[in-house]
């Protein structure tokens, strides 16, 4: 079973490469997901870390709160989503998944 990891403000700059190599002085990360917008293709800011618990909770705990391209990382263990949660507009009757 693996463990989900939010990585928070993030540099728009920041690649997945980037982030693959940060967390995996701390485990080996089985996957690096970076959150673009739909309509643009840019870098929202953040994205997901999949890896072990024992590994994923020692990256918590040494990377939150640390600085990566002069941006204090928010880094925590990702919540699913809430079903009818998120933004504005209506419409969409697709189904949601947590990563």
């Amino acid at each position: 079973m693996m463990k989900s990891i939010y990585v928070g403000n993030l540099p728009f700059s920041a690649s997945e490469d980037e982030v693959r190599e940060l967390f995996s002085a701390h485990g080996d990360v089985k996957e690096v997901r970076m959150i673009t917008d739909r309509e643009t293709g840019r870098p929202r800011g953040f994205g997901f870390v999949r890896m072990d618990p024992a590994e994923a909770d020692a990256a918590i705990e040494a990377l939150n709160g640390t600085e990566l391209d002069g941006r204090t990382l928010r880094i925590n263990e990702a919540q699913d989503r809430k079903p009818g949660g998120g933004g504005g507009g209506g419409g969409g009757g697709g189904q949601r998944r947590s990563w």
